[in-house]
């Protein structure tokens, strides 16, 4: 099947996926105050940042992957995969040891006070570092249709304990534990363990210094997407309190759908891009970035055009100045998604500098929002100017680099 369409396939279903994600949101939005409501969103902004270190390693993993079977070289393909069983250990453990460390002093900067939604903040965590090894195999074999289908099944689960167990109660903990539930879909990649680790075949260790250094980049590249998609939130919890938070919560969860519907391209694409340069993967290449760009175009447009609608189905009360907040923030979104496209491009291409450039960018964003962003008002007049700077810097870096490139790969 052609490359492309994989991609499609893929983003179909996490389309569908999101929808019973957007579902979910709006289980929680209409049974949660809009102070809860906001309190349950920031966590999981939290979970994102706190589960950071495995992040990192798993797209590490994904591009060698990609990249050993790119170049048919199953000795080092099987090396990395054995060698994995280890890594991932002790990268999970020392991950664990870490969030246990840092979610208190980070949770008292971030103004998460409460001891129930720590808890379940932790717990959630703990589960998506054991469990996201799964999704980083899947990625590196190509098995995109698996992880749609796990990836589906996460999302029915998380609808089946938002429906029983939150109507149980209305505190943002339960809201949170019911992600962590939805985890346990990874369990399926169990089924095809023997697919994966092929005992009795030739095994080269692919760990070197090259490997340490692209996992140093790698680093860099995701902690700048974490930044510029996710770290507003932060932002929000750390300056906003009570129904000011829950607004800008649910305008977040709206705006950042953008991105995340279109996403699966994108991972199809750094997937190929570091697997093989060839002119027939090339030539999927451009259509995965060109369908992207498109649906970032459309997906914000049509989330400007019906946003009453939107917000009406996310929370109740309806709350009008969270429609006048998807606007801006839908702006944003299409500015850091093609940022988001030019990082993973850069990272595909072992374009090093380029790569932790975006990182930088996405920081220097991150703390101009952390600096300036101390009103709603603040923050969403900000974000669109900041996102479109660092853009526009980056598509600048991005076409000197292109420029630079041999024809036949470029």
């Amino acid at each position: 099947m052609k490359l492309w369409r994989s991609g499609i396939f893929w983003t179909v279903l996490s389309f569908v996926g999101g929808l019973g994600n957007y579902v979910f949101s709006s289980i929680i939005g209409h049974r949660l105050s809009p102070a809860e409501f906001g309190y349950a969103n920031s966590a999981f902004d939290f979970i994102g940042l706190l589960g950071l270190p495995l992040q990192m390693v798993g797209m590490a993993l994904v591009h060698y992957i990609a990249y050993f079977r790119g170049k048919n070289d199953d000795a080092r393909l099987q090396g990395l995969l054995a060698g994995c069983q280890k890594f991932l250990l002790k990268a999970t453990i020392g991950g664990s040891i870490l969030v246990l460390l840092l979610a208190n002093p980070l949770g008292q900067f971030f103004h998460f006070q409460r001891g129930s939604l720590m808890l379940a903040t932790l717990i959630c965590v703990l589960v998506a570092l054991w469990s996201g090894f799964a999704v980083a195999l899947c990625q590196g074999m190509a098995w995109f249709k698996r992880l749609a289908v796990i990836g589906l099944a996460a999302v029915g689960l998380r609808l089946i304990f938002g429906w029983f167990v939150i109507a149980k109660g209305d505190a943002a903990a339960i809201a949170v534990s019911a992600t962590t539930f939805s985890l346990l879909a990874n369990l399926a990649l169990l089924y095809w363990w023997k697919d994966i680790f092929q005992h009795g075949r030739e095994k080269i260790s692919p760990w070197n210094r090259e490997f340490l250094n692209f996992l140093l980049v790698t680093g860099a590249t995701v902690a700048g997407t974490y930044f510029f998609t996710t770290g507003d939130g932060l932002v929000a919890k750390r300056y906003f309190t009570g129904d000011d938070n829950g607004a800008y919560q649910a305008a977040a969860r709206l705006g950042r759908a953008i991105p995340a519907t279109v996403g699966p391209l994108l991972l199809v694409m750094f997937s190929s891009r570091s697997g093989s340069r060839k002119a027939a993967a090339i030539s999927d290449q451009r259509i995965l970035l060109i369908l992207y760009a498109i649906g970032l175009s459309c997906g914000a447009a049509g989330l400007v055009v019906f946003r009453e609608l939107f917000v009406k189905f996310l929370i109740h009360p309806y709350n009008p100045e969270v429609a006048k907040m998807v606007i801006p923030y839908s702006i944003t979104m299409v500015a850091i998604g093609l940022s988001q496209a030019i990082g993973m491009w850069s990272l595909a291409n072992r374009w090093m500098k380029m790569a932790v450039g975006y990182g930088a960018m996405g920081l220097t964003y991150w703390l101009t929002l952390l600096r300036v962003g101390k009103t709603p008002a603040a923050i969403l007049h900000a974000m669109p100017v900041a996102a479109a700077l660092a853009c526009c810097v980056l598509c600048a870096c991005w076409l000197r680099a292109l420029r630079r490139e041999p024809p036949q790969t470029a």
